[in-house]
C-alpha cells in the first residue's frame, strides 16, 4: 500500500514544488482564478444551481478505494463494538461490508485499541474483506500515530485533537492565536510523517458542537467557525506536501451542516484546494426521524454536486445505515444528464445564511406564517374516521385541529362531500368540483390549472391555488399572479430533476418581483414507506433548507397511509428548521466508546418525552460525543462511565454519575424542574 501510494505521489511532488513557489509571498495563490470563477458562477459553492453536476475534487487513495476525482460516491458506517473485542468488531465490520459499505470506521480512543486494529485488519483480510478501515481519533495523538500504522485512514477532529476545548479561555490576543497555530503545526508533524510513510489517508472531521475555545472566541459557534477550524489544519497539511485528505463538517442541525459545507467549498476554491468531502448529519437519531433528517441535509449538498462519500448516522445497528445511504446516492444520481434549459438568473440569494423567501400573506400562508401542510385525501374515503385518525377532533358541529401533526388544509380533488363537514376544516377542490361543493362556504378553496386561472381571473375567493409547472410560466401569467392578492402557487414538476425545475420557478418569480406564496407538490408511487420518506426528503428538503417554500404538499400511493404522509411532511419541515411539531432527539449512533445500551435507552426516553413538542434532547453514548456534540440540545443524557449517566441542561453539567437504572426518570425530573414538562394529553 505504501509503495503504490509513493509511486503515485512522485508525479505530484514536482507539480507540488511548482505550486509552493507560486504560493511564496501570496496568501491566496488562487485569488486570480477565484475572481474569474466569481464572474462566471454567481454561486461559488456549486457549478450549476439548477442542473446536477458533481464538483470536480482531487482523487485520493484510501487503501484500494478511490475517492474523489469523479469516482462513484462511497458509503460508509462505523462499528459500535468495543475495539478490544476483536471477534465482535470483525463480525460487525463484515455485516457492514456485506450490506454494501465501501469503508468501515472503528474507534481507537487509546493506544491499545489502535494496536488491536492490526489484528482486526488481518482477520478481515483472511476472510476476503480487503476494503479499507478507518480509525476514529479525538483526543489522543499517540493513538492516531499508532493507528496510522495499521489501517488505511485516520480521522482526527480539529476541535479536540491538540486544539482543545477546555471551556476556561474565551479571549486570545493575536500573538496567542498565532502561537496556538504554531503549536498545532508542530504537533501534527509526527502524524503527517507517519501517514506519508505508510500511505495512510487522513480525514479532518470537524463537528459543530466540539469547536475549540480559540475558534469559538474568534468566530463563534458558527458554520464559519467550522470552516476555519478545518482550513487551519488543511493549510498545515498542504504546507507539508501531504494531500491524501478528506474533509467533513458535521452538525446535528441539518441547516448548519449545509451552510458550513457550502462555505468550505467556497473557501477551498478561494485558496486553490479541491479535496474530497465526506457528508453526514451527525447524531441524526433513529427510525423515521433519523432517515428524514439525514436525507434532508445530505441531499441538499449532493444535489449541488458536493460530496464524495456519505454516512447516515442512525441510532440503530450500523449495517442498517448502508441501504439508506445507498438509496440517497442512487436517487440523487438519477438527475445526472437531465438539464433544465433557459434557467433564470440567481440573484438576491445568500446560500450561507438563513433568510426566508419574501412572500405576501394570503390568509395563513406566506410572509412570516409557519409553512403549511396540505394533506392529499383525494384518493381516500373522506369520512369522520379519517379525520379522527389524522388528528382532528369534533366538538359539537365543529372540527378542531388537536394534534401537532394535523394538516392545515385537505385536498379532496374532485370528490363530492357525502357528510356534513362544514366547519373548522379548510378544504381544497379541483375547480369544477369546487363550484359544485358549496363554494360560497368560507373554508372551501379551488385549485386551478393555468387555463382555468386565466379564464376565471376575477373569481373573488380568499385563497386561489394555482397548479403550475416551469414550462407554463411566461410573462403574461406572472403579471396576472403579481396583481392577484389571493393567489397561492402549487409548484410541480414531472422531471427527475424536479429540484432544478422548482428552483427555476422560484427564481423566475423572484426576478419578476412576484411574491405569491409557493407550495411545492409531488406524487410518489413507491409502496415502501422508507423509500417514499427518503425520496420526499431528498426532493423537498433542499427547498426547506433554503427557506424557499411557504408549505408542502406530498402525495403518495395508496400503500402509504395518510398518517405516514403527514408524519413525513412535518418531519421534513422540522429537519429544515421551518416548523417544529414534535420532540427532537439528537441521538448518536454509538461506537466502541458507548457506555450504555444506546438503542434501548433511546426508546425509553422517547416513550417518556415524545409529547414535549419543540424540546431538543441529546442522548449521547460517551463524554467524547457528549456536551460538545449535543450543542443544540436543551437537555442532555450522557454516558460517563460503565452504567453511569450524567445529565446536562444545554452544556451545563447538572447531575453526575447517576446509576443507569435511575437516569431516565432523573432526566424527566430535570425537565420538570426547569418548567419544560407538560403532561401527555389522552386522546
Amino acid at each position: 500500500r505504501a509503495g503504490e501510494t509513493e509511486r503515485r505521489r512522485e508525479g505530484e511532488k514536482e507539480r507540488g514544488r511548482e505550486g509552493e513557489k507560486e504560493r511564496e509571498g501570496n496568501r491566496h495563490p488562487a485569488k486570480q482564478n477565484y475572481n474569474t470563477m466569481k464572474k462566471k458562477l454567481p454561486l461559488l459553492y456549486c457549478d450549476d444551481f439548477f442542473n446536477y453536476r458533481r464538483i470536480e475534487s482531487r482523487e485520493i487513495l484510501i487503501g484500494n478505494l478511490k475517492l474523489g476525482g469523479g469516482a462513484p460516491i462511497c458509503v460508509q458506517s462505523m462499528t459500535d463494538t468495543s475495539t478490544m473485542d476483536t471477534l465482535a468488531t470483525v463480525e460487525q465490520s463484515k455485516r457492514i461490508f456485506d450490506a454494501g459499505a465501501d469503508l468501515v470506521r472503528i474507534t481507537a480512543p487509546a493506544i491499545r485499541d489502535a494496536k488491536n486494529l492490526t489484528i482486526i485488519r488481518e482477520k478481515l483480510n483472511l476472510q476476503g474483506y480487503t476494503a479499507p478501515l478507518a480509525a476514529d481519533i479525538h483526543y489522543n495523538p499517540k493513538a492516531a500515530l499508532e493507528a496510522a500504522r495499521h489501517v488505511e485512514k485516520v480521522r482526527i477532529n480539529p476541535g479536540n485533537y491538540i486544539d482543545k476545548n477546555t471551556g476556561d479561555k474565551f479571549e486570545f490576543s493575536d500573538q496567542e492565536y498565532a502561537n496556538e497555530l504554531n503549536k498545532i503545526h508542530k504537533n501534527l508533524l509526527p502524524l503527517i510523517r507517519q501517514c506519508k510513510k505508510t500511505g495512510t489517508a487522513i480525514r479532518i472531521g470537524t463537528n459543530h458542537g466540539s469547536l475549540s475555545d480559540r475558534i469559538v472566541a474568534k468566530y463563534g459557534d458558527t458554520p464559519k467557525g467550522m470552516v476555519e477550524s478545518t482550513m487551519e489544519f488543511l493549510r498545515i497539511f498542504a504546507k507539508e506536501d501531504f494531500h491524501d485528505i478528506v474533509l467533513s463538517l458535521k452538525s446535528s442541525n441539518a441547516r448548519v451542516m449545509v451552510f458550513a459545507n457550502r462555505l468550505l467549498v467556497k473557501q477551498m476554491k478561494y485558496e486553490g484546494f479541491n479535496y474530497p468531502l465526506h457528508l453526514g448529519v451527525t447524531e441524526a437519531g433513529d427510525g423515521e426521524d433519523g432517515r428524514i433528517k439525514s436525507a434532508v441535509g445530505i441531499a441538499t449538498l449532493l444535489i449541488d454536486g458536493i460530496g464524495d462519500t456519505i454516512r447516515v448516522s442512525l441510532t440503530e445497528a450500523p449495517e442498517m445505515e448502508i441501504p439508506v445511504a445507498k438509496n440517497i446516492v442512487e436517487y440523487i444520481g438519477q438527475r445526472d444528464g437531465i438539464s433544465i434549459q433557459d434557467v433564470p438568473k440567481v440573484s438576491g440569494f445568500d446560500p450561507y445564511n438563513y433568510k426566508r423567501r419574501a412572500s405576501q400573506k394570503v390568509s395563513n400562508i406566506g410572509n412570516n406564517e409557519v409553512p403549511v401542510v396540505i394533506a392529499d385525501f383525494s384518493q381516500s374515503d373522506f369520512k369522520e374516521e379519517l379525520l379522527l385518525k389524522t388528528g382532528f377532533k369534533k366538538e359539537g358541529n365543529k372540527w378542531l385541529q388537536k394534534a401537532d401533526q394535523t394538516p392545515d388544509y385537505i385536498y379532496l380533488g374532485n370528490q363530492e362531500l357525502t357528510e356534513d363537514i362544514q366547519s373548522g376544516i379548510d378544504l381544497i377542490f379541483d375547480f369544477e368540483s369546487w363550484k359544485n361543493n358549496h363554494f360560497e362556504n368560507e373554508n372551501r378553496y379551488p385549485v386551478l390549472t393555468v387555463a382555468e386561472y386565466q379564464e376565471n381571473i376575477n373569481i373573488n375567493n380568499k385563497i386561489k391555488f394555482l397548479r403550475i409547472k416551469y414550462s407554463e410560466l411566461n410573462s403574461e401569467i406572472i403579471q396576472q399572479i403579481k396583481t392577484d392578492k389571493n393567489a397561492v402557487i402549487l409548484a410541480g414538476s414531472e422531471s427527475k430533476n424536479r429540484i432544478g425545475e422548482l428552483r427555476a420557478i422560484i427564481f423566475l418569480l423572484k426576478n419578476s418581483d412576484c411574491k405569491a406564496p409557493i407550495i411545492p407538490f409531488h406524487i410518489y408511487y413507491d409502496n415502501s414507506p422508507e423509500n417514499f420518506q427518503l425520496k420526499a426528503s431528498c426532493d423537498f428538503g433542499p427547498l426547506c433548507i433554503d427557506s424557499f417554500v411557504d408549505g408542502i404538499m406530498i402525495q403518495a400511493s395508496p400503500a402509504i397511509s395518510e398518517k405516514q404522509v403527514l408524519s413525513t411532511s412535518f418531519g421534513i419541515l422540522q429537519a429544515g428548521r421551518l416548523r417544529i411539531s414534535k420532540t427532537e432527539y439528537i441521538s448518536c449512533p454509538g461506537c466502541g466508546r458507548t457506555l450504555f445500551a444506546l438503542q434501548e435507552t433511546t426508546k425509553k426516553i422517547r416513550a417518556r418525552t415524545s409529547h414535549l413538542k419543540g424540546l431538543k434532547i441529546g442522548i449521547m453514548g460517551c463524554i467524547v460525543n457528549g456536551p460538545g456534540e449535543m450543542a443544540d440540545a436543551d437537555f442532555g443524557y450522557v454516558g460517563t462511565g460503565p452504567g453511569k449517566i450524567s445529565l446536562y441542561r444545554n452544556k451545563e453539567l447538572i447531575r453526575k454519575n447517576i446509576p443507569e437504572s435511575e437516569a431516565v426518570e432523573a432526566l424527566v425530573q430535570l425537565i420538570k424542574d426547569n418548567g419544560k414538562w407538560v403532561e401527555k394529553l389522552s386522546c
